[in-house]
């Protein structure tokens, strides 16, 4: 789920953190890092338990509206709990590994906000999508996960409520939740009717190394931060330190760390993957900025043989 360019977006909220809370400690830092990435799984499931929750409120409303004596716009639907019984949202509900991840976490968000599953659900039956929908005379599970997959991606993901939700819960999640809400839209595509349970559980990381180049890369930043410095000073001819916006500075100084201390990560892919960084996080101009200290540095590295690189390297 979580790519390199994600990581070192953590890294730089870390470090960026830090310089604004005026707290040197490194541990905090490390810890602060570990929290961050673990806490964006915590956000994907509660996407996931959003959908399940809004299933659950579709049976209540059938079994509400079963009971109403006046007619109204459901009875013109072949079937009033077709969406409440759509195949891909009944898997998710009934997921057995899915519930105890939950459990385990405590995460009851929309059972103690119900308010917003409402919201959605209101939204949800009044597009045209659903109305679509619920009209068809049959139903098959490959039209239920399409129907999951539209309104994922233009009710549900857009929705400025949730996003204002999520952001006052975890500021961090500011930057997760397109990461999160485009990985949940590649599973719902990719899901099958046989599905096993654990395709909903996907690990966080590839694997504990690129934990491990979190931690180092976090580490190597900061316990070298004059070193780096010195590195951009002499580089930036028509800026002086106090006119480099923070972020720039500090996507300069783990681009170097990077360059000079990760063997196995190639220059390009470490140049290109703090330019497109820079050109979402920071001023219009910086990755230009940035380019140009880069392309200086990794010339002058390779004449003074600083540069060692090898293998194909993790990208």
């Amino acid at each position: 789920m979580l790519t390199r360019r994600h990581i070192r977006v953590k890294v730089m909220q870390c470090i960026y953190a830090l310089i604004h809370s005026k707290d040197d400690s490194l541990e905090k830092q490390q810890g602060f890092l570990n929290a961050s990435i673990d806490k964006m799984y915590t956000l994907y499931l509660l996407v996931l338990s959003l959908l399940i929750e809004i299933q659950k409120h579709a049976e209540a409303q059938v079994t509400l509206s079963t009971k109403k004596y006046l007619a109204d716009s459901t009875d013109e639907y072949p079937q009033k709990d077709r969406f409440a019984n759509n195949g891909l949202l009944l898997q998710l509900a009934g997921n057995p590994l899915l519930k105890e991840a939950l459990s385990k976490r405590k995460l009851k968000n929309w059972y103690l906000n119900e308010e917003y599953v409402k919201l959605i659900y209101k939204d949800i039956i009044r597009s045209e999508t659903y109305q679509a929908y619920m009209k068809r005379p049959s139903q098959t599970y490959e039209e239920d996960k399409k129907l999951v997959q539209v309104l994922f991606k233009e009710v549900i993901a857009p929705n400025e409520k949730i996003y204002d939700y999520f952001e006052d819960d975890q500021l961090t999640w500011v930057d997760d939740i397109p990461i999160v809400n485009t990985f949940v839209l590649k599973l719902l595509r990719k899901v099958t009717k046989e599905q096993h349970p654990s395709f909903f559980l996907p690990e966080l990381l590839k694997d504990e190394q690129d934990r491990e180049f979190a931690q180092q890369l976090l580490i190597k930043t900061l316990l070298n931060d004059a070193k780096w410095e010195k590195e951009i000073e002499g580089k930036t001819p028509n800026w002086d330190k106090d006119r480099i916006a923070d972020i720039d500075s500090i996507l300069l100084k783990m681009a170097i760390c990077e360059l000079l201390n990760f063997s196995s990560i190639p220059e390009k892919v470490t140049i290109n993957e703090f330019l497109e960084i820079a050109k979402e996080y920071s001023t219009p101009k910086s990755s230009i900025f940035i380019n140009g200290i880069l392309d200086k540095l990794v010339k002058e590295y390779k004449a003074d043989g600083k540069l060692k690189k090898m293998g194909r390297g993790l990208l």
